[in-house]
């Protein structure tokens, strides 16, 4: 029984040791910002709707939501806004006035939330 408990807490002890997912990262010549870490009061309309936002030579080349617990019927209509920042350059999708989607409105407006605040991070960050 002291074996399991001493194996249970090494387990826990290693997980909070693992570091949180990083905001900025660089793949392939791409920079991807996860707002997981970054947005959590940001919520749709119950939960957290985090993004991934791929950035090449200072254009978006896409936007993808992350997992989620949002009922996954209007989540699915929300994605819909990020499509609209492809191609985008990083200036002008700060700037973007992009509509909420009927029937999925909090979700998609924390989408572009989401979005927002990645992007303004990526500024000041990169």
């Amino acid at each position: 029984m002291k074996n399991k408990k001493l194996i249970i807490a090494s387990a826990f002890m290693l997980l909070s040791m693992m570091p949180a997912v990083e905001v900025i990262t660089k793949q392939g010549g791409e920079t991807i910002i996860n707002t997981k870490s970054l947005t959590k009061a940001i919520r749709g309309y119950k939960y957290t709707t985090p993004v991934e936002i791929h950035i090449k030579g200072n254009k978006i080349t896409k936007v993808e939501a992350l997992p989620t617990k949002e009922t996954p019927e209007y989540f699915d209509m929300a994605k819909a806004v990020l499509k609209k920042y492809n191609g985008k350059d990083i200036k002008k999708a700060q700037t973007l006035k992009v509509d909420a989607v009927t029937g999925a409105t909090m979700s998609s407006e924390a989408l572009i939330k989401n979005v927002q605040e990645g992007l303004k991070y990526y500024e000041e960050h990169k």
